[in-house]
């Protein structure tokens, strides 16, 4: 049985790497992983939206989105990645040892770490408050309207918060990306003789607010003069200036460097180590962000003056994946469709586990597509499904829902758009769903919102939840029950 180590990043977008992005991020760590160590899986996507749904479908091999939310782990399954590792390595007499380092806020709190043998977390990112110092002032980072509004403490916005109860760091040594790389060295070096270990690092950076040291973002962004910005609004786009956004995005990158850049020391600390034999490394994120793409900011609509449904757009559900490690080839790129569910039985078949999960898994082992390059092998899935659990208890959850995204090999598909009707999008021009085509493809439209509801009867959706989906293309309401201008849907 091989070592696994798990390297997650929060809000990294996939065309972060290779230069991809009309407007490059310097990612030259995870870009050398890929050419020199990694395959890479060019098509995953996400699954259940966001953070701990996300996590929770990594960590059970199960699809949750169409069940439950956000919500503690073992309220959604008996399955945990690191105790069914112990489990099923026990009867050799080498279990698992796991460990969990986070600076996520939010895995302690969803009980994530209760199964680990050992967890640690750095505390102190998107408003959780360890310690308060209300001597000291909390200072305005950003005017009120440029920003997320909710939620606050003591009258200040959560970037305000975020700035006050870190100290207001200026220096690359402490930031979040710096503390915890360095915790997960310094375990790599204290525990690299004691095989198999799972080690699970969680990045919860480039997630706002964006406040890497304002001498990186000048990189991007030389000639700002204006008040940074650090934090997205989650709305409209058009609330900031052309300026204002460019910065925007200027400190999104230079937090995304900064996370490339010491995710690149913990690759390093495996090679010194002489660990890549032995050990499976998987590096991915949970979802991307958008950076004025489709006219708004951030991944989800809480702004009070949007109105729009927010469609998983491919800036968000389109995120990087890459593996290395003991037989995986090098340098190698795959075009293949996969999803988080699928992570866990491909680690097992990999790291040569056999697991026997309580709940069956629902996700498929792709190890074989990495490990063989033949046309036939080279494949996975048809498609792939992204989704956030709406409640279906009436028209107050269609509001300014996050709606569901589906992938073919050619087409995006979002059954509810913006406004409330179907979007479909070619992916082989159009990559970051910029043209709607969906007036012009009402057959194809059909042939794949069946898909989709087979997608979600697949995954045991209750009759209640496939029911609030049926009815999207139902032209008698002139769009659908979700249309935003449909009189059933006022809150």
């Amino acid at each position: 049985m091989k070592n696994i180590v798990l390297l997650i990043t929060d809000t990294f977008r996939y065309d972060n790497l290779g230069q991809r992005a009309a407007k490059p991020v310097r990612t030259p760590e995870l870009d050398r992983f890929a050419a020199e160590w990694a395959t890479e899986i060019t098509r995953f996507y996400m699954g259940s939206f966001p953070t701990i749904p996300h996590r929770t479908d990594l960590a059970t091999g199960v699809l949750g989105w169409p069940h439950y939310g956000w919500q503690p782990i073992d309220l959604s399954s008996p399955n945990h990645v690191a105790h069914l590792l112990r489990q099923a390595s026990a009867d050799d007499g080498r279990p698992y040892i796991s460990q969990l380092i986070c600076d996520c806020p939010h895995l302690f709190n969803a009980r994530f770490q209760h199964k680990f043998d050992a967890a640690f977390q750095h505390r102190g990112q998107e408003g959780d408050k360890p310690l308060l110092h209300l001597n000291d002032p909390i200072r305005t980072v950003m005017p009120l309207e440029k920003t997320r509004a909710r939620p606050s403490f003591q009258g200040h916005p959560l970037v305000d918060v975020h700035r006050w109860i870190n100290r207001n760091p200026q220096y690359e040594s402490e930031t979040f990306p710096a503390k915890t790389a360095n915790t997960a060295i310094r375990w790599l070096e204290e525990n690299c003789q004691v095989a198999p270990f799972f080690l699970w690092v969680d990045f919860f950076d480039p997630h706002e607010p964006w406040d890497a040291p304002e001498y990186l973002v000048r990189r991007y962004d030389p000639a700002y003069t204006g008040v940074p910005m650090m934090h997205p609004n989650y709305g409209p786009s058009s609330h900031y200036t052309p300026e204002e956004l460019d910065n925007l995005w200027a400190h999104y990158a230079a937090e995304a460097e900064l996370v490339d850049r010491w995710i690149g020391k913990v690759l390093q600390k495996l090679d010194d180590l002489q660990l890549w034999d032995d050990t499976i490394v998987v590096v991915t994120s949970d979802h991307g962000t958008s950076l004025g793409e489709h006219e708004r900011t951030g991944k989800s609509n809480i702004h009070d003056q949007d109105e729009r449904h927010w469609p998983i757009y491919p800036e968000i559900g389109h995120v990087p994946f890459l593996i290395a490690g003991g037989s995986v080839p090098r340098g190698q790129s795959l075009d293949l469709i996969a999803q988080p569910i699928d992570i866990l039985p491909t680690l097992c078949d990999l790291a040569g586990v056999i697991m026997t999960p309580e709940q069956p898994f629902q996700g498929r082992s792709f190890a074989r597509a990495i490990l063989n390059t033949s046309p036939e092998q080279a494949r996975h899935r048809e498609y792939a499904v992204s989704g956030h659990h709406i409640r279906p208890d009436g028209a107050k959850a269609f509001r300014k829902a996050v709606t569901p995204f589906v992938a073919t090999d050619r087409w995006r598909y979002a059954p509810v758009g913006a406004w409330g009707r179907a979007e479909l999008y070619d992916l082989t021009v159009d990559p970051l769903a910029k043209t709607d085509l969906a007036a012009e493809n009402g057959p194809l439209l059909k042939e794949l919102h069946e898909l989709f509801l087979a997608h979600l009867a697949s995954h045991g959706a209750a009759e209640a939840f496939l029911a609030l989906w049926r009815g999207v293309l139902d032209s008698s309401t002139d769009g659908g029950v979700w249309a935003i201008d449909c009189p059933d849907n006022t809150v």
